[in-house]
């Protein structure tokens, strides 16, 4: 059998693909830019015969009828490792729960609590080329442990996919089916970063030297970071995402990933959000690995990239050091994802640095982000003791070893001036850091 004749045998449509999904089902489903959208809107459109479907997904970036009608209530439940907009708006509506997890675990852990396998996988795939393989493209931060724990595989083929190597490539043997569906690929457009974002962005350039290996994120922070640093040369990239502001830094001669200590030469990342210039410059390029979440961000596999620098945003910090990124009080924002991860990893590397940058108040400058205590109900995304170096755009506090009061000193010097004297205060009168004058 041809490679062609094996890729028609397999071609279904949309609608049969979809009547394949059985009540009581769990579905694993691309995440974020891999998202089958084509797929996702058949089962939406076949909701009546189907009641307790359990999807689970990652940062979808589409109001997909099946996650956002009220009418999908008792048809599908979606478990979510990090949320985005869609799910912030339907939480309340109780149809979307938030699954704590550490990215490199992500897959093996959610398998474990569903008895180490998962009825069907739905992701998305390039066309196959002349060797009978596919690219999974865009991201296999939990795609490949799902494929390989699935009873029933379906790709969505999408022509605007680019050809990605690394774990992103499989034989068509991998999947039971493919249906086609050419549909627009979600674009983040780069954020254009604010002038506190540029301060902080500023600050934090002055930690990363020539032949540095540097972790980004998405957003104006990143984009800021990128600017002040397009003057640097032989940086690196490992990342969990891989985004536009590293796209530039290719452009402007920083990148060239040669000294780099784990993969020399190639840009490593477990996912890809950003423009479409981002996808162009993805399209068969031969420097670029994108790898399994599981590796990508192990912390062990991190820290072989000597001088990693990793940079994070966070919502709130507490003078313990403890980081809020994930949640406001009780209500789920995003998720851990790859923080802990990353931060982690970059402290363990020789002559790195994990690096959480926030802006010193929120709320039109009406609250401090650096607090006593974290906001009641708050997630800790990044643990005391795992904490390194904190940016605002006031400075820099590097906390690694200090005391509690030390680390409170340190903080106050970086937040906003207008609640300098309130966080000490309040630290007082809670007893966090003693003063007799209190008590």
């Amino acid at each position: 059998m041809t490679i062609n004749e094996e890729y028609k045998r397999k071609l279904i449509s949309l609608d049969e693909a979809a009547s394949m999904i059985q009540s009581n089902q769990t579905i694993g489903v691309g995440i974020a830019a891999s998202e089958p959208v084509g797929m996702l809107g058949a089962l939406a459109r076949q909701a009546d015969r189907l009641f307790n479907v359990t999807l689970w997904t990652c940062l979808p970036m589409r109001p997909y009828d099946v996650f956002m009608k009220p009418e999908m209530d008792g048809h599908f439940f979606n478990e979510n490792w990090f949320y985005g907009a869609p799910d912030r708006k339907v939480h309340a509506e109780g149809r979307v729960s938030y699954t704590p997890n550490n990215l490199h675990l992500a897959a093996k852990d959610k398998l474990i609590g569903n008895g180490g396998k998962v009825d069907v996988f739905i992701g998305t795939a390039t066309p196959p080329n002349a060797e009978g393989m596919v690219s999974l493209s865009l991201g296999v931060v939990a795609e490949r442990e799902l494929i390989d724990s699935a009873s029933l595989v379906i790709l969505e083929v999408n022509r605007n996919l680019p050809w990605t190597e690394g774990d992103t490539v499989i034989p068509l043997s991998k999947a039971d089916y493919f249906v086609e569906y050419d549909s627009e690929l979600v674009q983040v457009p780069l954020d254009q970063p604010s002038e506190t974002e540029e301060k902080i962005g500023r600050i934090i350039a002055n930690y990363i030297d020539d032949g540095c290996t540097l972790q980004l994120g998405i957003g104006g922070m990143p984009t800021a970071i990128a600017e002040f640093i397009a003057d640097r040369r032989h940086l690196g990239i490992h990342t969990e995402l891989l985004v536009d502001g590293v796209y530039k830094l290719c452009q402007s001669g920083a990148v060239d990933n040669s000294r780099k200590t784990l993969l020399p030469g190639k840009i490593v990342a477990a996912f890809a959000l950003g423009s479409a210039d981002l996808y162009r410059f993805m399209d068969h390029n031969p420097d670029l690995l994108i790898m399994r979440g599981s590796y990508v961000n192990d912390p062990y596999v991190i820290a072989q990239n000597e001088r990693m620098i990793s940079i994070n945003t966070a919502i709130q910090v507490d003078i313990l050091g403890q980081v809020c990124s994930q949640s406001l009080g009780t209500r789920q924002f995003s998720g851990t994802g790859g923080q802990l991860d990353t931060h982690r990893g970059a402290q363990m590397s020789k002559g790195g640095r994990g690096i959480i940058a926030l802006r010193s108040t929120a709320k039109n400058g009406t609250i401090s982000t650096i607090v006593p205590t974290l906001a009641p109900g708050s997630g800790v995304t990044v643990p005391s003791q795992d904490v390194d170096t904190i940016v605002t755009e006031y400075g820099a506090a590097e906390l690694r070893g200090l005391s509690v009061r030390n680390r409170m000193e340190a903080l106050i010097k970086i937040a906003h001036p207008d609640f300098r004297e309130s966080i000490r205060e309040e630290a007082h009168r809670l007893g966090i850091v003693p003063d007799k004058r209190f008590f």
